[in-house]
């Protein structure tokens, strides 16, 4: 069986890099030194990177999920800290505590792993709800309050959770309020069988080092940038749409899905869309948005944040048919660029 030497993808490997690729391509180029495929989970760590977001990964074990949030904190420079949750962890393993000092007589502030660029929470859903909870506030403000003392995180700060799909026995559901706070939910999925070749024949030699490719002032610099892409209003009010149709589908034409939501997409969908198309389109190598980023990122936006009835459980009826069908009704408005 005849099988290639080298995997595909959307960017090249490593080494063919083009000297007129910007930042973010050489960044990109770099972590696919030890990633194999994943393009999808790769672009939407940039984009919400770019976009100041955080993401949960849905994936069985084994896709490298953690070695690629950590290739991408070594090719940006940042500091990376991954906490493994299991359900003996207390919200200050992760957030830090006051320790009693004896030679002083003091309290002295010990930090937690949140205070890195990028944290991964693995497998996130095996804690109780309290300490998934104490990541609420350093997601959405980026500081922890540790005592009476409020200390800010460094800067830029991402937070990739992960969840095992496949397991029910010992996981608890996450709050709510802590999946809303989440920019995008992407599942991953196996690999081809070209891509776990490759996975396999790179097993066999020494791993690949990660160079730095850029630093965290950079990134900042480049979020600044991704901030001036320009969104056109009527791309605003098609995110705006979505949301709303995720809520009442019968305002789309879909009365027969109406009973399989209980709760819709909240304002932060809408926000958390329209950002992450800007991101996306700067990272296309776009000064403006076009309807594609957002169609693009709807599902990996929306999904998470509906709570579907018992209904849909007993007839089988996924977020991700309900989003596509809704992506379906809901008009796309024609493409616009910069002062159009």
């Amino acid at each position: 069986m005849n099988m290639p030497a080298s995997g595909a993808g959307k960017w090249a490997e490593a080494g063919s890099v083009p000297a007129s690729a910007g930042p973010i391509e050489k960044v990109l180029y770099e972590v696919k030194k030890t990633i194999v495929g994943q393009d999808q989970l790769l672009e939407r760590l940039i984009v919400a990177l770019l976009a100041r977001g955080h993401i949960l990964v849905e994936g069985v074990p084994g896709l490298a999920k953690t070695l690629a949030v950590k290739s991408l904190a070594e090719a940006i420079g940042g500091e990376f800290h991954r906490v493994q949750f299991t359900p003996d962890l207390v919200p200050a393993d992760i957030l830090g505590t006051r320790v009693y000092h004896q030679p002083t007589g003091e309290f002295q502030v010990s930090l937690g792993p949140v205070f890195t660029n990028l944290l991964l929470a693995d497998e996130i859903n095996r804690a109780p709800a309290k300490v998934q909870s104490a990541l609420l506030e350093v997601m959405q403000e980026r500081q922890v309050t540790i005592g009476r003392e409020t200390r800010p995180v460094p800067n830029p700060f991402l937070v990739m959770a992960t969840q095992n799909p496949i397991e029910s026995e010992g996981v608890y559901p996450l709050p709510e309020a802590q999946v809303d706070r989440f920019m995008m939910k992407v599942v991953v999925d196996y690999p081809s069988v070209t891509e776990e070749f490759v996975v396999v024949e790179r097993a066999l030699a020494p791993a690949a080092a990660i160079g730095r490719i850029i630093d965290p002032p950079t990134l900042v610099g480049l979020q600044r940038e991704a901030d001036r892409v320009y969104v056109d209003p009527s791309l605003i009010e098609y995110a705006v749409q979505l949301a709303h149709a995720s809520r009442d589908p019968g305002r789309v034409g879909l009365t027969d899905l109406a009973r399989y939501v209980t709760f819709g997409a909240s304002p932060r969908s809408s926000i958390s869309l329209v950002l992450a198309a800007r991101a996306l389109a700067y990272v296309r190598g776009r000064e403006y948005a076009v309807p594609e980023d957002l169609t693009d990122l709807a599902l990996d936006v929306l999904r998470h944040r509906l709570v579907l009835s018992y209904e849909a459980l007993s007839d089988e009826v996924t977020t991700d048919l309900i989003l596509s069908k809704i992506l379906a009704n809901v008009a796309v408005p024609e493409p616009a660029g910069r002062g159009r």
